[in-house]
């Protein structure tokens, strides 16, 4: 038979590991909402850019050619 401090240890692990649980899934979610799309975003900034930057080296090679 359990002990009131067997009983005080089981309530006690258990929620902390309930609180431990909550805090990884939690974790995982704001990873999942905040860091995955503002890193898709910067990707996508730094690609339109270096074509914007292509694009404007083109068009002055061949402002070039023409004179």
């Amino acid at each position: 038979m359990v002990t009131t401090l067997g009983w005080v240890y089981l309530i006690g692990g258990t929620l902390l590991f309930f609180f431990w649980a909550y805090g990884i899934v939690s974790f995982v979610l704001d990873v999942k909402n905040k860091f995955v799309p503002a890193v898709r975003t910067l990707w996508r900034e730094r690609k339109r850019a270096k074509a914007e930057e292509e694009a404007e080296r083109e068009r002055e090679e061949q402002e070039q050619q023409l004179y």
